[in-house]
């Protein structure tokens, strides 16, 4: 039986390996073809794959399968789960490959993208620019076609180019950056914050006018500081939570 074939990552030793491992193969799963096989290759092989121990692997696969993401049945295997939960909470350490993990999972449509004047509540991420490509999207539960969140992202026209607008809606966009554009991602900062559904949110999403929503932002940085890319994204509030975990090491 053919075996499912997660992305690659390169660890970052300042952060728990078993958690780096665990989002990267969440990300994986999570964005992965209708058609991809569902049975994962064995411990010993994606401990090879990434790098890491059996036991460091046998540790992320744990968070999986407490996610509900896989099963694991003693002598056939580990099997993704097809009807896993999409949208669970995500705990953000600091990994670029979390952010893709929480991004990822769900049927996402494109409804516009082209170039468009720079907000003028972002003009400090683009001091250089007076236009960027702007993306957005919807994107709906996989099972039941509920709307969940809606995305708008503003990226430096320079990458945009490089951007085939159909890779945006089986993947996030800072894995299309990272791993199609090649782009120099050092940092992403995100901001979550409270807000009520304004009169194109509640259409989207289908909730009431005012209804509680997550606002996020976040904030694509290179390695010398200069802001590729800004997602703000607006979650249902009753399907989304998000939980950061600081490493005191």
């Amino acid at each position: 039986m053919t075996s499912f074939a997660p992305d690659s990552i390169v660890l970052n030793r300042k952060l728990p390996l078993w958690y780096q491992v665990s989002q990267s193969l969440r990300a994986s799963i999570l964005g992965r073809s209708p058609h991809d096989p569902l049975r994962l290759p064995t411990e010993e092989q994606l401990a090879g794959h990434y790098g890491v121990s059996v036991l460091t692997m046998r540790q992320a696969l744990k968070e999986l399968e407490d996610e509900g993401l896989i099963t694991r049945h003693r002598r056939r295997g580990t099997f993704i789960e097809p009807g896993a939960l999409r949208g669970a909470p995500v705990r953000l350490l600091g990994s670029v490959d979390a952010i893709v993990a929480q991004q990822s999972g769900m049927t996402t449509e494109l409804l516009e993208h082209g170039p468009a004047p720079v907000p003028s509540e972002l003009g400090e991420y683009f001091p250089d620019l007076t236009e960027t490509a702007a993306y957005h999207r919807l994107r709906a539960d996989e099972k039941t076609g509920e709307p969940t969140n809606h995305a708008r992202n503003h990226v430096r026209p320079e990458l945009a180019e490089r951007i085939d607008p159909q890779d945006l809606v089986r993947w996030p966009m800072t894995k299309v950056l990272r791993d199609v554009v090649g782009a120099d991602i050092s940092r992403i900062t995100d901001t979550v914050e409270a807000r009520l559904a304004d009169p194109e949110t509640a259409r989207l999403l289908r909730v009431p006018l005012l209804s509680p929503i997550l606002h996020y932002t976040g904030v694509t940085y290179d390695s010398a500081g200069k802001v590729l890319d800004v997602a703000v994204i607006h979650y249902r509030g009753d399907r989304f939570s998000f939980t950061v975990t600081l490493d005191a090491h």
